[in-house]
């Protein structure tokens, strides 16, 4: 046998050949290939070749195979783009040359097809894994009634012949070997049926290689499916796994990301129930097969890298194909291609259908029929605070109210509702898209004392008896299995007390009417208030002991033709579950009845209805990580919080006119964080409020009415405040500054006037110069106002000196200093509790909102004595909810929390390890053109080479880091930079996650593709 070293064909070879073959020139380079050695041949113009050069004594036979198919592709595949066969010179399709080693190669020269590789492109998601499908699909309809010999040949590569694979387990040893030998094994007992599935000549090669995708960064799809050398005369299932085997290799769930794919193929070429059956075996042994060839070539050809490179992938996919039930996804693929998801499904359907239950036979003991519907979904009012549906004791107090209000019913529902009641990590799991929750609930739950007998509805065997300890587990479970004809299903029933499910045994007989169990109590039924969970399952799966409550929202229809409707055997109206509003029909009204210029965020958006902590949920039960809402800035639905605005609520909400101790509580709570100087408050209800407040004291104060404000500040929403505001006048729908509104450039040292080092001073001028301006019209300064770092500016920190510089020019021209701190207050800068103290100044005013209440509307405005005084000019200022008993309540734990808990400090550490770890990427991204920030007030901007900013990848990247489960948002006066500045309970680990899914991103094709503006 030759050497691989002396079979190789140069550059210069292939040129040769191709000039003296075809006739053509143009730039070769080589490509990987394990038999024939391929060089793509680029010329200018055109698409170009590939020019394919067999090994000595070659299969001539085989060869024409591969032209003859690909000519009947040409003429068939009327939607397929495929390779097309050039004749050289003489007319041939297929040519021969003697190289210099006297020995005769057979050469082919077909079209090129321009794009990418599958495995060069980044990110792979269900629609680009969808086309996939749907190419091979349309390439296996183009070749129905071709055939060849050849493709009836012996061929390690097929699936159907895969057993070979036998022969060379000796080659693996450990956890390996146990995997390669489950699925030989697997295949081996199911081939009398395998072999008389559909059959066709197959593409049966759609790998990582073969595959060439569009150009297009952001909805890229497959073109086409390339090197026709493997094709076979094969069960058409097989070519559908060999496109799976492939395209799951480096995910996280193997899968879910086969169902697109799955999806595609059906689209285009209808597979039939019985295949499906068979698909997962058939993922499986493509795998055996790639691993196997893989440790035998590392022996006989060590030095041929392509034999090698989708080994390491293909173990890692093998080792989790291993743990997915073969029966589970099956049951996947068949909804996928619109099958009912359990063969069972409508049988069960027809049977239950004609038989009825009551609850009395369940619970003989309670003798009720009818049910009160408890909602217990991740928007459910009634659960109220997780805080509270963990306090088992105020669970239970709940529900004991409820069935006294509802005496003749029994407390139930639950079937397929996704639940937040699971908060412990083992229904966690990090899916293809970021952290996943197991939260709908596939039972219904009957909410009735501990000891409650519970009885069997139907004749049963029992199939396990055991006792599920861990919290939110089982506790005492019993799962019968039913027979009736040919149906069998099976009920579960967990939470029982342990001593009567361990009373009985696996294969016990149970007869309708036999009390199976009890309820149990918290200490018996894995911590929870007592109830029976009952459930109906088709299959077990290949569960033995226990089996899955609660699923994946994602999962959800392929659970529910599992595991139908407990309330199919009962019939009871008020056990269905309540439909609510889609997202469509939400953003239908809005545009409707909202008003039209209120946005939604991200291109495909969110309904949230639970909060907890740095987390939003959504109705489905997935949580997002929140990197946006300052507005929670101690958590959403902060339980101190939350319950100070409870009992303050419940006692008495009035105006300030009348006397109460919460409003001087809030006073006193925030006076201690300010300096001396700074110790009068109003309380108002918005930050818009706060800072109209201001101006109208700096009007007092001064008599004036100019004010200097930065460029791209922004100060709320009220009339006063859009007039300073430069990010919304000199914005969409603006009309520039109104006349006693003075803009200076944004001190921005990044990208803003004046860049780089010791820009401060040259920022103070530009304020200066806007005094003067006043100062020429015969007018003088009412006020400088300015955020301490400038958000929508894009989390721009002032530089050095520019502060103290601007407010000492300001003060010399008579006007007041205003820091805005709305976005920026309460200890999130971590070194200091308000912005201003970062420069080493004091304001006059200081406007508080956002953080202050936690996401209830509350702010306040603090100024000097000497400004108090002076406003206090005989007109009343009064705000009638501002600073009332239930604002001041809540505003007041907020400002205990952060001190109680050392949140200014924790911003400061987390921030600066957050900020170190984007220095970090931004070395490895150039694109991060700028990192900047205090503790958790952070933003990050998006640059080309020459910086110019790059606001469509900023909006590529909040979008696709959604996707992950993440929010982020993008501000900016170009909105490229994106903003973090999440509730300041925010942990390192969180840190961490958000730095995970960056990189990932950052990763990515369309953010890799900077083009230079």
């Amino acid at each position: 046998m030759m050497k691989y070293s002396t079979l190789q064909v140069t550059i210069n070879q292939a040129e040769q050949i191709l000039q003296q073959l075809f006739g053509i020139k143009g730039k070769v380079s080589p490509l990987p290939g394990e038999i024939d050695f391929n060089f793509r041949i680029k010329t200018e113009h055109g698409d170009g070749y590939i020019l394919k050069i067999s090994r000595p004594d070659e299969n001539s036979n085989y060869l024409d195979y591969q032209q003859q198919l690909l000519e009947y592709v040409e003429k068939n595949g009327k939607d397929l783009i495929a390779p097309r066969v050039i004749r050289d010179k003489e007319g041939n399709d297929i040519s021969e040359i003697i190289d210099e080693n006297n020995t005769l190669r057979k050469v082919r020269l077909l079209s090129w097809i321009s794009g990418r590789i599958w495995s060069s492109v980044n990110p792979q998601l269900d629609t680009l894994r969808y086309s996939l499908g749907e190419q091979c699909g349309l390439l296996t309809s183009a070749l129905q009634g071709f055939d060849h010999p050849e493709a009836h040949r012996e061929f390690v590569w097929d699936i159907a012949q895969s057993l070979w694979t036998k022969e060379y387990l000796h080659l693996f040893e450990g956890e390996e070997k146990d995997i390669i030998s489950f699925f030989q094994n697997r295949f081996e007992t199911i081939q009398d049926s395998y072999a008389i599935l559909r059959k066709s000549v197959v593409h049966n090669d759609a790998n990582d290689n073969n595959v060439i995708v569009s150009e297009d960064l952001i909805h890229p799809k497959v073109k086409a499916a390339i090197d026709y050398g493997d094709a076979i005369h094969t069960q058409v299932i097989n070519d559908v796994a060999i496109a799976c085997a492939y395209a799951i290799m480096n995910h996280n769930d193997p899968l879910e990301a086969t169902l697109p794919i799955l999806q595609g193929y059906h689209a285009t070429f209808l597979l039939k129930e019985e295949e499906l059956k068979y698909l997962y075996v058939a993922i499986a042994m493509r795998l055996v097969i790639s691993v196997t060839k893989s440790a035998i070539n590392k022996i006989k050809e060590p030095d041929n890298e392509y034999l090698l490179i989708s080994e390491k992938p293909a173990w890692e996919v093998l080792k989790k194909w291993r743990q997915i039930s073969e029966e589970y996804a099956h049951y996947s693929f068949r909804h996928t291609c619109e099958y009912s998801a359990h063969p069972n499904e409508k049988a069960f359907r027809v049977w239950v259908e004609n038989n009825n239950y009551s609850l009395s036979e369940l619970f003989p003991s309670i003798q009720k029929n009818e049910v009160c519907s408890l909602d217990l979904s991740v928007s459910s009012k009634w659960v109220g605070h997780q805080q509270e549906f963990n306090d088992l004791e105020v669970f239970q107090f709940k529900v004991d109210r409820l069935q006294k209000e509802n005496i003749n019913k029994i407390i139930a529902g639950g079937y397929l509702e996704p639940r937040a009641l699971y908060t412990s990590t083992t229904y966690d799991k990090t899916g293809n898209s970021g952290r996943e929750s197991r939260t709908v609930h596939l039972g219904v739950d009957f909410w009735l004392p501990a000891n409650t007998p519970v009885h069997a509805i139907l004749d049963g065997e029992v199939i396990t008896a055991f006792n599920h300890t861990g919290d939110k587990n089982y506790g005492g479970l019993i799962i019968l299995k039913h027979q009736n004809d040919s149906l069998e299903f099976y009920t579960l029933y967990g939470h029982l007390t342990v001593d009567s499910v361990l009373q009985k045994q696996p294969g016990d007989s149970i007869k309708k009417g036999e009390c199976i169990g009890y309820l149990g109590d918290p200490t018996q039924n894995g911590n929870w208030a007592p109830h029976l969970h009952f459930q109906i399952m088709l299959s077990m799966l290949n569960y033995t002991v226990d089996f899955p409550g609660v699923a994946y929202y994602n999962q959800i229809e392929v659970w529910k033709g599992l595991c139908p409707d407990p309330n199919f055997l009962f019939k009871l109206e008020s056990l269905n579950a309540q439909s609510d509003a889609t997202n469509e029909e939400l953003i239908t009204y809005r545009k409707k009845h909202l008003g039209k210029s209120l946005s939604l965020q991200y291109k495909v958006p969110i309904k949230m209805v639970r909060g907890a902590g740095q987390y939003l949920i959504d109705q489905y039960g997935k949580k997002y990580l929140d990197t946006v809402n300052n507005v929670a800035h101690v958590g959403h639905e902060n339980y101190a919080v939350v319950k100070a605005g409870q009992e303050q609520m419940a006692l008495i909400n009035t105006n300030s006119r009348y006397l109460h101790d919460t409003i001087n509580q809030l006073a006193k709570e925030l006076i201690e964080t300010l300096p001396p100087e700074l110790n009068v408050l109003h309380f108002v209800n918005s930050g818009s409020e706060a800072n109209e407040l201001a101006i109208r004291m700096v009007k007092a104060v001064t008599g004036e009415r100019d004010i200097i404000a930065s460029e791209v500040g922004y100060h709320g929403n009220a009339n006063m405040c859009i007039d300073i505001s430069s990010y919304k006048f000199d914005g969409n729908g603006g009309h520039g500054a109104p006349e006693h509104t003075h803009i200076f450039p944004l001190p921005d040292a990044y990208r803003g006037k004046y860049r780089g080092e010791n820009t401060g001073e040259h920022y103070a001028l530009e304020v200066k110069n806007c005094i003067n301006d006043v100062h020429e019209k015969g007018r003088g300064i009412g006020a400088f106002i300015i955020e301490p770092i400038i958000s929508c500016g894009g989390q721009i920190e002032l530089p050095d000196g520019f502060l103290p510089k601007a407010y000492e020019y300001t003060r010399a021209a008579g006007g007041l200093c205003i820091s805005d701190e709305v976005q920026v207050g309460c200890g999130r800068l971590g070194k200091t509790f308000w912005g201003f103290q970062l420069y080493d100044v004091i304001p006059d005013i200081i406007t508080i909102g956002k953080p202050l209440g936690n996401g209830h509307p509350l702010a306040a405005v603090v100024c000097t004595q000497e400004v108090a005084n002076k406003f206090a000019n005989g007109m009343e200022y009064f705000n009638t909810f501002g600073g009332n008993p239930v604002s001041s309540a809540i505003g007041t734990a907020v400002l205990k929390t952060v001190k109680r808990e050392n949140l200014q400090s924790h911003a400061l550490q987390i921030g600066e390890f957050l900020k170190e770890e984007l220095q970090k990427l931004a070395i490895k991204y150039p694109i991060i053109g700028d990192v900047r920030g205090q503790g958790l007030f952070l933003g990050f901007e998006l640059v080309d080479g020459n910086m110019n900013p790059l606001a469509n990848h900023a909006d590529y990247l909040a979008n696709r880091i959604k996707d992950h489960g993440i929010l982020m948002s993008t501000d900016g006066p170009n909105h490229n930079v994106l903003k973090i500045k999440p509730p300041i309970i925010f942990t390192k680990e969180n840190a961490e996650e958000l730095i995970f899914y960056l990189d990932k991103v950052f990763a990515e094709d369309y953010m890799q593709s900077i083009k230079e503006i």
